[in-house]
């Protein structure tokens, strides 16, 4: 089982491996990568306001010059300790035993939105870019799209998939093979920000218990939530998790 979860656009500052592209998820993506880095890189060096306010996401212009820096050869860290936010606070894979850490090291795939698929603990550099902001002329979740997600595919065949991204990231790789996502609701209504709060919760879960299948998740008990509905639409199911009051 392979279990896709989103990025965070607040990340963790530090690191003490060195930043090395090629080392990446999907060696084939490394000149697509490159050429996605230089010009994020060469945007950096202009260091226009406006242009990097935009691709930041950020107003105040100290806000915005924290984060020019030549991030090829800034220190990195795991992806998943890298991330921080909602989802990430919640995981605390920082808190976990190694067995669940070693879990989740081997089955999440994350979706940065400079660095396209990445294993968990795949080692990157602290960046900044807004979740749907073009680099230049390229606009991310198009240019992973096609140049990503074929490799997706074929990394995922086999595999049962859970996936905890964002709707938005589906731009970047829906799967064509059957897939699980999960639905959070309370008092009859969907949650949205708290729901980035309850993908970290269950995939806590799932790494704690070591979960292999679908079928095994499914059976997982998590505290503050029950199974209401299960839908399948084609080939995706939805898991509907009733929060308790």
């Amino acid at each position: 089982m392979k279990i896709l979860l989103a990025p965070s656009e607040t990340k963790r500052s530090g690191g003490e491996a060195p930043f090395k592209l090629e080392r990446l998820l999907f060696e084939a993506l490394l000149p697509w990568r490159t050429k996605l880095l230089h010009t994020y890189m060469n945007i950096l060096q202009r260091g226009e306001m406006a242009e990097l306010s935009q691709m930041f996401g950020l107003k105040k212009e100290s806000d915005i010059k924290a984060h020019i820096k030549d991030i090829i050869h800034e220190p990195a860290m795991k992806a998943i300790e890298r991330y921080t936010g909602v989802a990430f606070d919640h995981l605390g894979y920082e808190t976990l035993d190694a067995a669940a850490k070693a879990y989740i090291d081997s089955h999440v795939i994350l979706n940065s939105n400079l660095f396209g698929f990445l294993r968990a603990d795949d080692l990157i550099p602290e960046y900044r870019l807004k979740q749907g902001a073009a680099v230049g002329d390229i606009k991310v979740e198009k240019y992973y799209h096609e140049h990503g997600a074929p490799l997706m595919e074929a990394y995922l065949e086999g595999e049962e998939i859970l996936d905890l991204r964002a709707g938005f990231y589906d731009k970047f790789y829906k799967p064509s093979k059957p897939y699980t996502t999960l639905k959070f609701v309370k008092e009859g209504k969907v949650v949205s920000h708290w729901a980035k709060a309850y993908r970290g919760i269950v995939l806590r879960e799932i790494a704690k218990a070591g979960i292999e299948s679908i079928d095994d998740f499914m059976k997982l008990p998590i505290e503050g939530l029950s199974i209401s509905e299960i839908q399948t639409k084609k080939n995706k199911t939805e898991i509907i998790y009733d929060i308790e009051a």
